[in-house]
């Protein structure tokens, strides 16, 4: 799958191996999109964390990829949605520390730290929305320029 600008793909969250084929596809179109290693790394890893939560905790539900671009650098917009029971206690669930025990020990608040953008909306009753959005890392301009 090759990286098409402005392009959403859903990508189903209802089983591990969808997280498994999420994780794959993300890395994929990071790399494609100039990501570096590291930036691709932080990304998977909070894209990783808001699938399983939405999986877990929202009982499946489904992930928006967009590549983006804001003419000066390209990006990845990545919305982890459900239809579950939401998050009772925003506050704390962002929490450094708070965990429902059987996560990657990471959290909404270190998924939070890893990207560039992220925004959280959640009701009781109605579900979540996680939105992480990153951008490729310009590289350093040569002396002199």
């Amino acid at each position: 799958m090759q990286a098409r600008l402005g392009l959403t793909t859903r990508i189903p969250i209802g089983s591990g191996a969808d997280l498994a084929g999420a994780r794959r596809r993300i890395r994929q179109i990071a790399n494609e999109l100039g990501f570096n290693l590291i930036q691709q790394t932080k990304l998977v890893t909070a894209a990783s964390e808001l699938a399983r939560n939405t999986l877990v905790h929202g009982g499946g539900g489904h992930m928006d990829m967009t590549v983006l671009d804001d003419g000066r650098t390209r990006g990845l917009r990545l919305s982890c949605v459900d239809e579950g029971p939401g998050i009772q206690d925003i506050d704390l669930a962002m929490t450094d520390g708070y965990t429902t025990g059987q996560g990657l020990g990471l959290g909404l608040n270190g998924a939070r730290r890893l990207v560039q953008e992220f925004t959280l909306d959640s009701r009781p009753g109605q579900g979540t929305t996680v939105t992480i959005t990153d951008w490729v890392s310009a590289p350093p301009f040569p002396h002199g320029e």
